[in-house]
Protein backbone atom coordinates (compact mmCIF):
# COMPACT_ATOMS: atom_id res chain seq x y z
CA UNK A 1 0.00 0.00 0.00
CA UNK A 2 1.36 3.82 -0.87
CA UNK A 3 0.19 7.05 -0.21
CA UNK A 4 -0.11 9.52 -2.90
CA UNK A 5 3.75 10.34 -3.50
CA UNK A 6 4.48 6.77 -3.92
CA UNK A 7 5.68 5.79 -0.62
CA UNK A 8 4.84 2.51 1.13
CA UNK A 9 2.45 2.72 4.06
CA UNK A 10 2.40 0.21 6.98
CA UNK A 11 -0.04 -2.83 6.58
CA UNK A 12 -2.63 -1.95 9.04
CA UNK A 13 -1.94 -5.50 9.96
CA UNK A 14 1.14 -4.38 11.14
CA UNK A 15 -0.63 -1.75 13.91
CA UNK A 16 -3.22 -4.53 15.01
CA UNK A 17 -2.82 -4.97 18.86
CA UNK A 18 -1.77 -8.50 19.68
CA UNK A 19 -4.19 -11.24 20.63
CA UNK A 20 -3.87 -11.11 24.40
CA UNK A 21 -6.21 -11.45 26.95
CA UNK A 22 -5.21 -7.93 28.48
CA UNK A 23 -4.69 -6.16 24.99
CA UNK A 24 -7.98 -7.44 23.93
CA UNK A 25 -10.15 -6.90 27.13
CA UNK A 26 -10.44 -10.58 27.67
CA UNK A 27 -9.31 -10.58 31.43
CA UNK A 28 -11.56 -12.77 33.54
CA UNK A 29 -13.78 -10.33 35.92
CA UNK A 30 -16.19 -11.01 38.61
CA UNK A 31 -18.55 -8.54 39.63
CA UNK A 32 -20.08 -9.25 43.12
CA UNK A 33 -24.30 -9.49 43.55
CA UNK A 34 -24.41 -7.35 46.98
CA UNK A 35 -27.71 -10.04 48.34
CA UNK A 36 -29.16 -9.68 51.55
CA UNK A 37 -27.78 -12.96 52.04
CA UNK A 38 -24.64 -11.68 51.89
CA UNK A 39 -24.34 -8.35 52.92
CA UNK A 40 -26.31 -9.26 56.48
CA UNK A 41 -23.73 -11.85 57.87
CA UNK A 42 -20.96 -8.93 56.84
CA UNK A 43 -22.57 -6.49 58.86
CA UNK A 44 -23.29 -8.80 61.45
CA UNK A 45 -19.95 -10.12 61.71
CA UNK A 46 -18.00 -6.60 61.83
CA UNK A 47 -20.26 -5.76 64.50
CA UNK A 48 -20.03 -8.90 66.37
CA UNK A 49 -16.23 -8.51 66.33
CA UNK A 50 -15.52 -4.54 66.36
CA UNK A 51 -17.20 -4.16 69.72
CA UNK A 52 -15.36 -7.05 72.14
CA UNK A 53 -11.79 -5.53 70.11
CA UNK A 54 -13.00 -2.00 71.25
CA UNK A 55 -13.75 -3.23 74.59
CA UNK A 56 -9.77 -5.16 75.01
CA UNK A 57 -8.63 -1.84 73.40
CA UNK A 58 -10.07 0.83 75.88
CA UNK A 59 -9.26 -1.94 78.70
CA UNK A 60 -5.52 -1.68 78.26
CA UNK A 61 -5.32 1.80 77.74
CA UNK A 62 -7.34 2.42 81.11
CA UNK A 63 -4.65 0.22 82.71
CA UNK A 64 -2.03 3.04 82.20
CA UNK A 65 -1.05 5.65 84.62
CA UNK A 66 -0.66 8.77 83.66
CA UNK A 67 0.30 12.03 85.05
CA UNK A 68 0.08 15.23 83.14
CA UNK A 69 1.08 18.79 84.31
CA UNK A 70 0.61 22.05 82.30
CA UNK A 71 3.41 24.45 83.25
CA UNK A 72 3.02 27.14 80.70
CA UNK A 73 2.46 29.67 82.97
CA UNK A 74 4.80 28.30 86.34
CA UNK A 75 5.78 30.79 88.78
CA UNK A 76 9.45 31.71 88.80
CA UNK A 77 11.62 31.09 91.92
CA UNK A 78 13.41 33.80 91.59
CA UNK A 79 10.14 36.51 90.84
CA UNK A 80 7.16 34.79 92.14
CA UNK A 81 5.34 38.20 90.82
CA UNK A 82 5.75 37.09 87.47
CA UNK A 83 5.51 33.42 85.37
CA UNK A 84 8.57 32.36 83.46
CA UNK A 85 6.48 33.26 80.43
CA UNK A 86 6.08 36.55 81.19
CA UNK A 87 10.33 36.57 81.81
CA UNK A 88 10.93 35.08 78.81
CA UNK A 89 8.81 37.19 76.36
CA UNK A 90 10.90 40.86 78.07
CA UNK A 91 13.72 38.67 78.04
CA UNK A 92 14.35 35.70 75.95
CA UNK A 93 17.69 34.91 77.03
CA UNK A 94 17.42 35.36 80.67
CA UNK A 95 17.14 32.00 82.53
CA UNK A 96 14.02 31.41 84.48
CA UNK A 97 13.37 28.38 87.17
CA UNK A 98 10.57 27.06 88.62
CA UNK A 99 9.47 24.38 90.97
CA UNK A 100 5.94 22.27 90.98
CA UNK A 101 4.58 19.89 92.67
CA UNK A 102 4.25 16.24 91.29
CA UNK A 103 1.38 14.13 93.28
CA UNK A 104 1.20 10.50 92.66
CA UNK A 105 -1.54 8.74 93.83
CA UNK A 106 -1.07 5.43 92.14
CA UNK A 107 2.02 3.29 92.00
CA UNK A 108 3.74 3.40 88.50
CA UNK A 109 4.10 -0.14 87.77
CA UNK A 110 6.68 -1.69 85.40
CA UNK A 111 8.82 0.72 82.80
CA UNK A 112 8.01 4.12 83.22
CA UNK A 113 8.39 7.18 81.01
CA UNK A 114 8.73 11.38 81.02
CA UNK A 115 7.25 12.87 77.99
CA UNK A 116 7.51 16.74 76.97
CA UNK A 117 4.02 17.33 75.03
CA UNK A 118 3.80 20.68 73.19
CA UNK A 119 0.68 22.05 71.57
CA UNK A 120 -0.17 24.50 68.84
CA UNK A 121 3.07 24.09 66.86
CA UNK A 122 2.59 22.62 63.65
CA UNK A 123 6.02 20.51 63.01
CA UNK A 124 4.13 19.06 60.04
CA UNK A 125 4.28 22.02 58.16
CA UNK A 126 5.76 21.52 54.89
CA UNK A 127 8.88 24.06 54.37
CA UNK A 128 9.60 23.21 58.32
CA UNK A 129 10.06 19.01 57.82
CA UNK A 130 12.07 20.20 54.82
CA UNK A 131 14.06 22.44 56.54
CA UNK A 132 17.62 19.87 57.73
CA UNK A 133 20.36 18.67 55.87
CA UNK A 134 20.61 14.86 55.92
CA UNK A 135 23.88 14.98 54.66
CA UNK A 136 25.12 17.04 57.78
CA UNK A 137 23.05 14.73 59.86
CA UNK A 138 24.75 11.91 58.91
CA UNK A 139 28.17 13.77 59.31
CA UNK A 140 28.71 15.26 56.13
CA UNK A 141 30.36 18.51 57.40
CA UNK A 142 30.32 20.04 53.68
CA UNK A 143 28.83 22.90 51.70
CA UNK A 144 24.78 23.23 53.38
CA UNK A 145 21.06 22.67 51.82
CA UNK A 146 19.56 24.97 50.41
CA UNK A 147 16.87 23.71 52.23
CA UNK A 148 17.93 25.59 55.32
CA UNK A 149 17.82 29.04 54.58
CA UNK A 150 17.39 31.17 56.90
CA UNK A 151 18.81 29.02 59.17
CA UNK A 152 22.32 28.00 57.78
CA UNK A 153 24.50 30.44 58.34
CA UNK A 154 25.09 33.10 61.13
CA UNK A 155 27.64 35.44 61.85
CA UNK A 156 30.60 33.98 64.22
CA UNK A 157 30.22 35.09 67.90
CA UNK A 158 34.29 35.89 67.94
CA UNK A 159 34.25 37.84 64.38
CA UNK A 160 30.62 39.56 63.68
CA UNK A 161 32.15 40.25 60.19
CA UNK A 162 32.92 36.49 59.38
CA UNK A 163 29.33 33.95 58.78
CA UNK A 164 30.29 30.19 59.58
CA UNK A 165 27.92 27.24 58.42
CA UNK A 166 25.43 26.00 60.85
CA UNK A 167 25.36 22.74 62.79
CA UNK A 168 23.06 21.31 62.63
CA UNK A 169 21.11 23.70 60.21
CA UNK A 170 17.80 24.23 59.46
CA UNK A 171 14.65 25.26 61.20
CA UNK A 172 13.79 21.82 62.94
CA UNK A 173 17.20 21.88 64.79
CA UNK A 174 17.07 25.61 65.44
CA UNK A 175 13.64 25.10 67.11
CA UNK A 176 14.99 22.45 69.76
CA UNK A 177 13.07 21.75 72.82
CA UNK A 178 15.19 22.96 75.73
CA UNK A 179 13.33 22.73 79.13
CA UNK A 180 15.23 21.10 81.68
CA UNK A 181 13.11 18.92 83.65
CA UNK A 182 14.43 17.47 87.04
CA UNK A 183 12.10 14.85 88.62
CA UNK A 184 13.03 14.69 92.83
CA UNK A 185 11.56 13.09 95.34
CA UNK A 186 10.32 15.03 98.52
CA UNK A 187 13.76 15.04 100.26
CA UNK A 188 15.07 16.48 97.45
CA UNK A 189 17.28 13.43 95.89
CA UNK A 190 16.74 13.23 91.85
CA UNK A 191 14.61 9.92 90.78
CA UNK A 192 17.18 8.14 88.41
CA UNK A 193 16.17 8.27 84.69
CA UNK A 194 18.36 7.89 81.69
CA UNK A 195 18.63 10.02 78.98
CA UNK A 196 19.64 7.15 76.09
CA UNK A 197 17.15 4.33 74.49
CA UNK A 198 14.78 7.16 73.95
CA UNK A 199 15.17 7.45 70.71
CA UNK A 200 13.91 4.77 67.46
CA UNK A 201 17.15 2.53 67.45
CA UNK A 202 16.58 2.80 63.17
CA UNK A 203 17.25 6.66 63.61
CA UNK A 204 20.28 6.56 65.96
CA UNK A 205 21.56 3.59 63.39
CA UNK A 206 20.67 4.72 59.75
CA UNK A 207 20.36 8.94 60.28
CA UNK A 208 22.56 10.41 62.54
CA UNK A 209 26.71 10.02 62.76
CA UNK A 210 29.18 12.46 64.35
CA UNK A 211 32.38 12.94 61.70
CA UNK A 212 35.10 10.83 62.36
CA UNK A 213 36.69 12.49 64.66
CA UNK A 214 38.38 11.73 68.43
CA UNK A 215 37.46 15.44 69.80
CA UNK A 216 34.20 16.31 69.18
CA UNK A 217 34.87 20.19 69.95
CA UNK A 218 37.63 20.20 67.61
CA UNK A 219 35.08 18.84 64.74
CA UNK A 220 32.74 21.75 65.00
CA UNK A 221 35.43 24.87 65.62
CA UNK A 222 34.67 26.19 61.98
CA UNK A 223 30.78 26.08 62.37
CA UNK A 224 28.48 27.44 64.79
CA UNK A 225 25.47 26.35 66.28
CA UNK A 226 22.10 26.99 65.93
CA UNK A 227 20.29 30.47 66.79
CA UNK A 228 18.18 29.45 69.48
CA UNK A 229 20.33 26.94 71.18
CA UNK A 230 22.51 27.68 74.58
CA UNK A 231 24.78 25.02 74.45
CA UNK A 232 27.10 24.09 71.55
CA UNK A 233 26.60 20.94 69.69
CA UNK A 234 29.74 19.17 71.40
CA UNK A 235 28.37 19.83 74.82
CA UNK A 236 24.51 18.04 74.64
CA UNK A 237 25.93 15.51 76.46
CA UNK A 238 30.24 15.72 77.49
CA UNK A 239 29.84 12.71 79.75
CA UNK A 240 28.82 10.14 77.15
CA UNK A 241 30.46 10.37 73.48
CA UNK A 242 28.16 7.88 72.14
CA UNK A 243 25.02 10.43 73.31
CA UNK A 244 26.75 13.62 72.41
CA UNK A 245 26.93 15.87 69.21
CA UNK A 246 24.83 14.56 66.44
CA UNK A 247 24.33 11.12 67.68
CA UNK A 248 22.58 12.19 71.15
CA UNK A 249 19.13 11.39 71.20
CA UNK A 250 17.29 14.52 72.55
CA UNK A 251 18.45 16.02 69.21
CA UNK A 252 17.21 12.72 67.27
CA UNK A 253 13.58 12.38 69.11
CA UNK A 254 13.36 16.05 68.68
CA UNK A 255 14.30 15.95 64.64
CA UNK A 256 11.21 13.21 64.08
CA UNK A 257 8.97 15.94 63.05
CA UNK A 258 5.17 15.15 64.69
CA UNK A 259 1.77 14.55 62.50
CA UNK A 260 -0.01 17.03 64.41
CA UNK A 261 0.20 20.07 66.15
CA UNK A 262 -0.33 18.56 69.71
CA UNK A 263 1.93 16.03 70.33
CA UNK A 264 4.37 14.67 72.95
CA UNK A 265 7.78 13.29 72.38
CA UNK A 266 9.99 11.06 75.00
CA UNK A 267 12.18 12.79 77.35
CA UNK A 268 13.23 10.68 80.04
CA UNK A 269 12.78 6.65 81.11
CA UNK A 270 13.03 5.32 84.70
CA UNK A 271 16.51 3.57 85.50
CA UNK A 272 14.36 0.56 86.86
CA UNK A 273 18.27 -0.77 88.06
CA UNK A 274 18.48 1.61 90.76
CA UNK A 275 17.91 0.86 94.27
CA UNK A 276 14.56 1.07 95.23
CA UNK A 277 13.33 1.53 91.56
CA UNK A 278 13.06 -1.82 90.28
CA UNK A 279 9.36 -2.34 90.63
CA UNK A 280 8.73 1.35 89.00
CA UNK A 281 7.80 4.25 90.29
CA UNK A 282 6.23 4.35 93.76
CA UNK A 283 2.86 6.59 94.85
CA UNK A 284 3.82 9.71 96.74
CA UNK A 285 4.82 12.97 96.38
CA UNK A 286 7.35 14.65 94.27
CA UNK A 287 9.14 17.75 93.11
CA UNK A 288 9.65 18.66 89.34
CA UNK A 289 12.45 21.46 89.24
CA UNK A 290 12.07 22.68 85.54
CA UNK A 291 14.83 25.24 83.61
CA UNK A 292 12.51 27.31 81.78
CA UNK A 293 13.66 27.95 78.04
CA UNK A 294 11.63 27.39 75.66
CA UNK A 295 9.25 30.00 75.07
CA UNK A 296 5.39 29.09 73.59
CA UNK A 297 3.66 31.71 74.36
CA UNK A 298 4.80 33.54 71.17
CA UNK A 299 2.62 30.97 68.81
CA UNK A 300 -0.43 30.57 71.50
CA UNK A 301 1.01 27.55 72.14
CA UNK A 302 1.18 25.31 75.60
CA UNK A 303 3.55 22.82 77.45
CA UNK A 304 3.29 19.80 79.96
CA UNK A 305 5.08 17.21 81.38
CA UNK A 306 3.48 13.52 81.37
CA UNK A 307 4.61 10.73 83.36
CA UNK A 308 3.45 7.46 81.60
CA UNK A 309 3.93 3.80 81.98
CA UNK A 310 2.40 1.86 78.90
CA UNK A 311 0.93 -1.15 77.96
CA UNK A 312 0.85 -3.89 75.46
CA UNK A 313 -0.68 -1.55 72.93
CA UNK A 314 1.60 1.38 73.91
CA UNK A 315 0.67 4.83 75.95
CA UNK A 316 -2.64 5.67 76.52
CA UNK A 317 -5.29 5.95 73.81
CA UNK A 318 -8.48 5.35 74.46
CA UNK A 319 -9.58 7.23 71.42
CA UNK A 320 -8.68 3.35 69.30
CA UNK A 321 -10.93 1.43 71.43
CA UNK A 322 -13.73 3.91 71.56
CA UNK A 323 -13.57 3.97 67.66
CA UNK A 324 -14.32 0.39 67.28
CA UNK A 325 -16.92 0.34 69.80
CA UNK A 326 -18.58 3.30 68.14
CA UNK A 327 -18.19 1.32 64.53
CA UNK A 328 -19.54 -1.97 66.14
CA UNK A 329 -22.18 -0.38 67.29
CA UNK A 330 -23.00 1.32 64.23
CA UNK A 331 -22.33 -1.68 61.95
CA UNK A 332 -24.71 -3.67 64.12
CA UNK A 333 -27.39 -1.09 64.39
CA UNK A 334 -27.24 -1.26 60.55
CA UNK A 335 -27.44 -4.85 60.22
CA UNK A 336 -30.28 -4.95 62.45
CA UNK A 337 -32.49 -2.44 60.66
CA UNK A 338 -31.27 -3.67 57.11
CA UNK A 339 -32.82 -7.21 58.41
CA UNK A 340 -36.26 -5.65 59.45
CA UNK A 341 -36.55 -4.01 56.03
CA UNK A 342 -35.56 -7.63 54.54
CA UNK A 343 -38.15 -9.24 56.13
CA UNK A 344 -40.96 -6.92 55.66
CA UNK A 345 -40.40 -6.06 52.27
CA UNK A 346 -37.81 -8.19 51.04
CA UNK A 347 -38.81 -10.90 48.25
CA UNK A 348 -37.88 -14.09 47.98
CA UNK A 349 -35.52 -14.86 44.36
CA UNK A 350 -38.67 -16.95 42.99
CA UNK A 351 -40.78 -14.08 43.74
CA UNK A 352 -38.45 -11.65 41.67
CA UNK A 353 -38.04 -14.33 38.46
CA UNK A 354 -41.84 -15.25 38.38
CA UNK A 355 -42.86 -12.34 36.43
CA UNK A 356 -46.43 -12.43 34.91
CA UNK A 357 -48.36 -9.82 33.18
CA UNK A 358 -50.45 -9.05 36.36
CA UNK A 359 -47.16 -8.55 38.04
CA UNK A 360 -46.30 -5.49 39.85
CA UNK A 361 -43.10 -5.40 38.68
CA UNK A 362 -45.08 -4.27 34.93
Amino acid sequence: MTDHSGNSLPSSVSRKPSNSAFKQQRLPAWQPILTAGTVLPTFFIIGVAFIPIGIGLLHFSNNVKEFVYDYTDCISQEDPSLSCANILEMNITKACTCVLPVNLTDIFEGDVYIYYGLSNFYQNHRRYVKSRDDHQLLGTLGPVSNECDPFARYPDPNNPSNTKQVVPCGAIANSIFNDTLTLKREDGNPVPVLNTGIAWPSDKQMKFRNPPNSQTNLIYKDYVKPQNWRKNIWELDPTNPENNGLQNEDLIVWMRTAALPTFRKLYRRLNRTAEGYNSGLKAGNYILNVEYNYPVKSFAGSKRIIISTTSLLGSKNPFLGIGYIVVGCIVLLLGIVFLIIHIKYGKSNSEMTNVTPRSPYQ
